[in-house]
């Protein structure tokens, strides 16, 4: 479709509005020629750099004589040791305040799936305790050390999400929506307080990516595919966060230090993958990539965070040019920089527990979260061998010594005792999922609205439908709770008001009516209908796509959609998601389409500008406009503002308000994704092989065999395959072993996987299965990456301990694989089952994922 009259009308709207965005950017001391939207990125493999043409940005902080002094006065204390452990950042999953003591680290972090004492859904007074016990060990001098207070970082990416009852604000995504940076300060105010209240003193925050590709899994983190708007909100999440450089509550205690991440180009991968390489010209990485980040410098952010992509090749880790001359030099940043998780051993030539080359080239302190012990040896080695100059250790010392000092952590006071500490009324405090509630009000953007369906009289019988409709789980997405958003209930979330739950008191206090039926089914025919349904969570690898096709195509709320709209019954469609997909078929079976992204905890922000007031007034009218392009087919990406041949659905800075006519011409429902398709890191699911993926079985005899008809059998009989039902008819796959010798099963990748990011990450291959009987015998865990590389992982014992026959999803860390002699960087099986007892074992799902009921043990530990 075209765009319409009404969406020129908008985009001439936003273009002034850019126009003032900037003005803003300017003021900072940017030229405009910085911030300029450019085409898609191009390949150029030259990595020269040329430090001149970046631009310069202002540090400031001008000398201080006296702080010079002390920095000096502490790096004379420090033994080599001590200093190796000041630039060594541990995860709380992997350490101890008795290891901070011995090893004198300077850091430590509470990763996605972390928490005090490995409980990753502990109360805020735990996380208290647990920040004063580290800080009390990294104070203790009773073995003859020098005390160097540690730093607590943490991903307080939209709110304080790790911690139960945090007030969690709309992701990235949905904010650059707003246009609204004076908003954006007050939810880092806010944030900073409720990490203060915990005795946490550093977020991981803002991300300041520029996302250029939405099948990316993170492109939910960052405010726009366009650079002014993440440009003018970089310094107000800065400021926000740490208090205004200068000003008296800078630092103070209701503020934390800001990490702007990831330098460099990490939302400019190639096909957005995690990760992956950003094949871009020096220019496009300059005026796209690094627009925001002399912004945030200028704003006096402490810390940058290294990222874990490459540019042309060249993993950003090991890149002294862009670290070391561009962003400490040309950009005279004076704060210190920080790696990601275990991003260093990616570096050519090092592993997560050896890697000079990654602190040489710039990064001041590593993040090795459960490699730290053997990083820590290695460096130490390093140092004193003069592979590390003492002059670089003193370098990143300093810098991270003189953060410390302006954050006041000498000043000798534990966590609990600092201004907010302990003052757990702040977390999820009414007045900040007030904000929280304002900040998803002007994040939602409208797309289509037939007939000016919306706003909805609040008096009506109203049905509320679909699986997200009472989930805060669904509607705060990845990186809430747990790393991936998974694996968390309803009770984890006592400060929050789900998106159901906000419709019915608004419905309910208007003297309407409001129902809840996940599945659409009503006694009474409804005035109207809302279907809130979306993406479930995802974040780091797992949300790689490789299209923008809602859920590979399969999803099944359109089926949903057309039985209302065959009933005569109005639609009104929330959409949920962390970037725009492919949705034409959806949007046509909608009267009303909403893009609400991931709102977070207040879902009565839906509510209050879908429906009129009690007395039927408008409340609230839409204000959000599209921060990214929306596609036009499931395959036109990379897709940004101001490409050549740019022509998308819906242009960037669409949104229509009550006024606007919103009624849109029948869409084409051609997806233009050829042949099939499977969600990213799924093997095997709903009776289907991913294309590529093999069903193989072999018996005693050594003869292999593939799967090709149900039912199936090994050639000597020790193994026979047949179709079972799970959640749909022969959805699954039942393997029964006789028991007279060895048989098994294997799900066989005709093209290696590479799957050492996911392994890097934590991640877990996850099997839902079902076991009817276990025998006594052999049973192990298959997996492959070529003839020579075949790793057996003993799971019998494991396997006894699940309920018979009832359905469970069982995963194994990909690094117990690695344990086991497979090579994950080149993985041709990654699940399989061998065994020579009886064993009746059903699957219907293989998959890369996390937080699956049952961890499977490494046998290898």
């Amino acid at each position: 479709m075209k765009t319409t009259t009404h969406g020129r009308r908008q985009f001439a709207r936003h273009t002034f509005l850019l126009a003032a965005t900037a003005s803003l950017v300017l003021a900072t001391g940017l030229a405009t020629a910085q911030t300029a939207p450019i085409a898609a990125p191009d390949s150029t493999p030259d990595t020269t750099i040329h430090p001149k043409d970046w631009p310069t940005a202002v540090w400031p902080f001008r000398h201080d004589a006296k702080l010079e002094r002390r920095v000096q006065e502490i790096l004379a204390k420090l033994t080599v040791e001590e200093k190796v452990g000041q630039i060594v950042q541990a995860d709380i999953g992997s350490v101890t305040p008795d290891d901070v003591r011995k090893y004198r680290l300077g850091s430590i972090l509470a990763g996605g799936n972390s928490g005090p004492n490995g409980h990753e859904f502990a109360p805020p007074s735990e996380w208290l305790a647990m920040t004063d016990a580290f800080y009390a060990a990294s104070m203790d001098t009773s073995g003859g050390n020098t005390a160097v207070p540690i730093l607590f970082g943490i991903d307080a990416v939209h709110g304080h999400n790790n911690v139960v009852g945090a007030t969690l604000y709309p992701h990235n995504i949905g904010l650059g929506a707003m246009r609204d940076p004076a908003l954006i300060r007050r939810i880092a105010r806010a944030t900073a307080e409720e990490l203060r209240a915990t005795g946490a003193d550093w977020t991981f925050a803002p991300t300041l990516t520029v996302p250029r590709d939405d099948r990316w899994g993170r492109a939910y983190e960052g405010y726009s595919e366009d650079p002014r708007i993440v440009s003018s909100y970089a310094a107000a999440v800065v400021e926000g966060l740490q208090g205004k450089p200068g000003s008296k509550d800078f630092l103070d205690g209701a503020h934390v230090l800001s990490s702007a991440k990831h330098f460099l180009g990490d939302g400019g991968t190639d096909e957005g993958k995690d990760q992956g390489d950003t094949r871009v010209s020096e220019k496009e990485l300059r005026a796209v990539h690094g627009a925001p980040y002399p912004v945030a410098i200028h704003a006096g952010v402490q810390s940058v965070m290294a990222s874990f992509s490459s540019w042309n090749g060249v993993k950003m880790h090991g890149n002294h040019d862009l670290l070391t001359d561009v962003l400490k030099g040309r950009m005279n940043f004076g704060g210190f920089v920080v790696g990601d998780w275990n991003a260093h051993g990616q570096v050519t030539g090092c592993t997560n527990e050896d890697c000079a080359a990654a602190f040489n080239a710039g990064v001041d302190m590593l993040m090795a979260p459960e490699s730290w012990r053997g990083y820590y040896e290695s460096a130490v080695r390093q140092v004193k061998s003069g592979e590390i100059p003492m002059a670089r250790l003193d370098d990143a010392v300093s810098r991270i010594l003189r953060v410390k000092l302006r954050l006041g952590l000498f000043d000798g006071v534990p966590p609990s005792k600092r201004a907010l500490g302990g003052k757990f009324e702040l977390i999820g405090s009414p007045e900040h999922r007030a904000i929280a509630r304002e900040a998803v009000r002007k994040s939602l953007v409208l797309l289509k609205n037939e007939n000016q369906l919306l706003p909805l009289n609040s008096k009506q019988k109203i049905l509320v439908a679909g699986d997200a409709a009472d989930s805060i789980a669904a509607q705060a997405g990845g990186w809430t709770l747990t790393w991936q958003g998974t694996g968390t209930k309803p009770e984890y979330f006592p400060n929050s008001e789900t998106i159901w739950r906000g419709i019915q008191s608004q419905v309910t206090a208007a003297g309407g009516r409001a129902d809840l039926a996940a599945d659409g089914v009503y006694r009474e025919k409804p005035d109207v209908a809302i279907v809130v349904f979306g993406e479930d969570p995802y974040a780091e690898f797992q949300g790689d796509l490789s299209n923008l096709q809602y859920r590979g195509g399969q999803g099944t709320e359109l089926a949903l959609l057309k039985k209302f709209k065959d009933a005569g019954i109005p639609v009104v469609s929330v959409f949920l998601s962390g970037r725009p997909l492919w949705m034409n078929r959806e949007i046509n079976a909608s009267d009303a389409f909403v893009a609400a992204w991931l709102p977070g905890s207040e879902g009565g922000g839906i509510a209050d500008v879908l429906l009129r007031a009690a007395d039927g007034k408008v409340a609230h009218d839409f204000t959000g406009k599209l921060s990214f392009s929306w596609p036009r087919t499931a395959v036109q990406t990379p897709l940004n503002v101001g490409q050549a041949g740019y022509d998308p659905l819906f242009a960037y800075g669409f949104g229509l308000r009550y006024a606007d006519a919103g009624n849109l011409a029948p869409l084409p429902e051609q997806s233009g994704v050829v042949g099939g398709e499977s969600p990213t890191g799924v093997f095997y699911a709903r009776a289907a092989l991913a294309p590529g993926v093999q069903l193989k079985i072999s018996g005693s005899d050594g003869v292999t065999a593939d799967v090709t008809q149900l039912p199936f059998a090994t050639r000597d009989g020790r193994l026979k395959v047949s179709a079972v039902d799970h959640s749909a008819q022969e959805d699954a796959r039942r393997f029964m072993w006789s028991g007279a010798g060895k048989a098994a099963f294997s799900f066989v990748a005709q093209t290696p996987r590479d799957l050492n990011r996911e392994t890097n990450g934590d991640v877990l291959l996850v099997v839902t299965m079902k076991i009817d009987s276990l025998a006594a015998g052999d049973v192990s865990w298959l997996t492959s990456c070529g003839t020579d590389c075949v790793g057996r992982l003993p799971v019998a014992a494991d396997l006894a301990k699940i309920p018979s026959a009832s359905w469970r999803t069982v995963g194994v860390p990909l690094k117990c694989l690695r344990l086991v002699g497979a090579d994950t960087g080149k993985l041709t099986v990654p699940f399989g089952i061998e065994a020579s007892g009886k064993l009746d074992l059903s699957v219907s799902k293989v998959a890369l994922g996390t937080n699956p009921d049952i961890v499977l043990s490494c046998a290898s530990k």
